[in-house]
């Protein structure tokens, strides 16, 4: 039995309610997991028996009958990012549009190398990650855990490398981010960066734009976007991918979650982003977007 056949197992148990064939894919899952002694007859039983309707939950009958889906932890942190991976690509694959194939694409090439956990305490992550991944977890519960268990090994940061007065001082301290793939990366990689991007409610992150293109696929929402200094201000709620091509400016303001993406640049990893210049910050500063 291969790491990949039991990250797949533990990704599928956790298949979205109502997506098709869900139901089918929990139960091969739980039968999985049965044939190697970490659950009960009474627990396969159950995944059985909701299998054939894809929006039934097992954790509901396996309350009912006093029973739980009890399985050891993933373990290491090698294992841990592993798993992520494996679930970053899978939640991608759900998503359309542009850029979404060019990032697993250079996914595929890359998630294979080497691992070297980080631990990297970052203070944003300890105020706004679980809120974040409470609103994930009803939609998306195996991503959610996923990113749970594997958020303590990966480097997360606090970027500084913008001006303080060109920034703004509550993106400068109210934001984190963590390659999963990429230089400095978790696992390895070259002109290709990978991660999860986190920002504090109700922050603006200004208008910016640099070199390598970039796909931002929201994990929370709703939030606020605009691809211009001037331009509307547009809402967008999660799982609505955005992909902004190379130096095109681009703005976020967060709602009323935290912001949780997953981030792919495709090319040019090595030059920084840089602030495009507009009037109204202070006035999108402090809007307030309903949640």
């Amino acid at each position: 039995m291969t790491l990949a056949e039991d990250l797949r197992a533990r990704a599928d148990i956790g298949a979205a309610l109502g997506q098709p064939g869900s139901g089918r894919l929990r139960y091969a899952a739980a039968m999985h997991f049965h044939r190697r002694g970490l659950i009960s007859d009474e627990v396969l039983e159950v995944y059985r028996i909701c299998s054939p309707q894809d929006w039934e939950d097992p954790a509901g009958l396996l309350a009912a009958r006093g029973l739980a889906l009890d399985l050891p932890p993933s373990g290491s942190p090698d294992l841990a990012i592993r798993h992520l991976v494996e679930e970053t690509d899978r939640y991608l694959a759900t998503l359309s549009g542009p850029g979404v194939a060019e990032v697993r694409a250079l996914l595929s090439r890359w998630r294979e190398g080497a691992i070297t956990p980080f631990a990297a305490p970052n203070p944003v992550v300890d105020a706004h990650l679980g809120p974040a991944l409470a609103a994930l977890e009803p939609i998306h519960p195996a991503l959610a855990a996923a990113i749970r268990a594997a958020a303590p090994h990966l480097p997360w940061v606090t970027y500084d490398a913008y001006p303080p007065e060109q920034i703004g001082e509550s993106f400068r301290t109210g934001h984190a981010f963590a390659s999963l793939v990429g230089e400095g990366a978790a696992i390895p990689a070259e002109e290709f960066d990978l991660g999860l991007f986190l920002v504090a409610p109700h922050v603006l992150y200004r208008d910016h734009a640099h070199p390598a293109p970039e796909l931002y696929a929201p994990l929370t929402g709703p939030h606020g976007w605009r691809f211009g200094p001037g331009a509307p201000l547009v809402l967008k709620g999660p799982h609505e991918p955005v992909w902004n091509l190379p130096e095109a400016p681009h703005l976020t303001k967060v709602g009323p979650l935290p912001f949780l993406c997953i981030f792919g640049w495709t090319k040019d990893t090595g030059h920084p982003a840089h602030v495009v210049p507009a009037a109204d910050w202070a006035e999108l500063e402090a809007m307030r977007i309903e949640g």
